[in-house]
């Protein structure tokens, strides 16, 4: 994770997901880095479903190249930040999820608010 959250967290860092994910959202300022993500997690899902539902499970090896392609794309030159991935993989995915949810329940631009995420 970049040192940002360092720097706002002198004591090492989250302690549990709920003082990592406001970071998280701040992370994901630019919009279209957001809609990348948003992408990658409905191929996921919908990868996910096809895999299962035609027990052809091959597929589930693709879920991780989907997911993080559009994400690190976004992050990588858009965002111009280093992946909460690589410093929390399981916080990172949890995150991932939880702002798709938000995003499909029409609540993300609460939750980016909450966060400190300006509104663009």
């Amino acid at each position: 994770m970049s040192d940002k959250y360092e720097a706002a967290h002198p004591d090492g860092g989250p302690k549990d997901f709920t003082s990592f994910f406001p970071y998280y959202l701040r992370e994901h300022a630019h919009p279209l880095c957001r809609s990348l993500h948003y992408i990658g997690t409905t191929l996921v899902i919908a990868l996910a479903a096809y895999a299962i539902g035609t027990a052809q499970y091959v597929y589930l090896w693709g879920l991780p190249v989907v997911g993080y392609f559009f994400a690190w794309v976004g992050h990588f030159f858009i965002e111009k930040n280093k992946p909460a991935t690589f410093t929390y993989p399981l916080w990172s995915l949890v995150g991932d999820f939880k702002m798709y949810l938000l995003f499909i329940t029409g609540r993300i631009g609460v939750a980016l608010a909450e966060a400190g995420v300006p509104q663009k």
